[in-house]
């Protein structure tokens, strides 16, 4: 995650992706699944971009956690 999310705390944020079976890490990398850009997205963004992560915001976060939409395909 980069940035600031509204609905729920950036901690929050990560324990909902752990309780829904995936990993929260701190970087970006290739095989990084997607990255959510809250306001504010800082170089996260700039490096998830580069590499062709899909970048999420937070709604369309949050349907994927309630699993009203599938997880982005790279």
């Amino acid at each position: 995650m980069t940035g600031s999310l509204g609905a729920m705390s950036r901690d929050e944020a990560k324990r909902a992706v752990v309780d829904a079976g995936g990993r929260a890490t701190e970087s970006v990398s290739a095989q990084t699944t997607f990255l959510v850009a809250g306001e504010k997205a800082g170089s996260k963004l700039a490096k998830a971009e580069k590499l062709g992560v899909p970048i999420l915001d937070e709604a369309r976060f949050l349907r994927v956690l309630t699993g009203s939409e599938p997880l982005p395909a790279r």
